[in-house]
């Protein structure tokens, strides 16, 4: 992964923050059904701490990216006009109002109307927070960032990750996943697609060059390590899919070593992403 190393802060930031934002659009699906028990109902929201739990650690390693952490709300000066202070607000949004929704509602302290309300704002936040965070790196100057792939690749952590993050906390909760057993259908889909995407970025990224380095000498080993990504999401997502086939619920084990496969190939492919940085002209990264 070459010069990606150094950006291991953000990595594990984009890639667990986009899971969690999959996770929280599924869980908030189910809970939003109406078919839950009540005691289902109330083991599941305690569940979705799990997912506040990856999303404050994720918050917290990226503030190791900044040269003085202690200034992070140094972020939000440009909020509107800036990119990146536009991904911090909307990630903290999300953050904020999601914890206080699980707060509120494992203290019995949501009316259910505006419980259902407010899970529907969290989820659209999330989405946001998923958009906002690749337009972070739609930059004109940076080739090999500001193309389809970017969006592509970020988009695509939420529909892998997500999914079987959602399903491993659910699980947890006692949750039958058979009844959402089409779900395991989107990160299939959204697996192929990202093979898909992996594929034609290394055919483009022969395209990409300036006066001083072109792209494909950033990652020589390009094609070995999305082949490692995409192995390791495919045995992690079946984990998951293994058991359902068998028409039997994964265990919460099976699940947990599923949602650490996928989120290693996850992070292999956004090493990758942070290692083909370059800019035109004659600055090298």
């Amino acid at each position: 992964m070459g010069a990606g190393i150094h950006e291991w802060p953000l990595m594990f930031f984009t890639v667990i923050g986009q899971s969690v934002a999959g996770a929280f659009v599924v869980m908030a699906a189910v809970l939003l059904s109406g078919k839950l028990s009540p005691e289902l109902n109330r083991k599941v929201h305690y569940s979705l701490f799990g997912l506040w739990l990856l999303m404050g650690i994720g918050f917290l390693l990226s503030t190791l990216h900044m040269g003085t952490p202690l200034r992070a709300f140094n972020a939000f000066n440009r909020l509107g006009t800036s990119s990146l202070s536009n991904e911090i607000a909307s990630g903290a949004l999300f953050f904020a109002l999601g914890g206080l929704y699980w707060l509120l509602a494992v203290l019995n302290k949501m009316p259910a109307a505006l419980g259902k309300l407010w899970l529907v704002v969290v989820a659209v936040l999330a989405i946001v927070f998923v958009v906002a965070t690749f337009r972070v790196y739609q930059i004109s100057t940076v080739p090999t960032w500001n193309n389809h792939y970017t969006m592509f690749n970020f988009v695509l952590t939420a529909f892998l990750g997500g999914p079987i993050l959602a399903a491993l906390l659910m699980r947890v909760a006692g949750f039958d996943l058979q009844c959402i057993r089409r779900v395991p259908a989107i990160s299939v889909i959204a697996l192929l697609a990202s093979a898909a995407v992996a594929i034609s970025q290394g055919f483009d990224l022969a395209s990409i060059e300036t006066s001083v380095q072109r792209a494909t000498d950033l990652v020589p080993n390009y094609g070995f390590l999305m082949d490692i990504k995409i192995v390791a999401v495919a045995m992690g997502l079946g984990c998951w899919i293994m058991p359902m086939i068998a028409k039997r619920n994964p265990s919460v084990l099976s699940l947990g070593v599923g949602v650490l496969l996928v989120l290693a190939g996850e992070i292999i492919g956004r090493g990758v992403f942070y290692g083909l940085h370059m800019t035109v002209g004659m600055a090298v990264s």
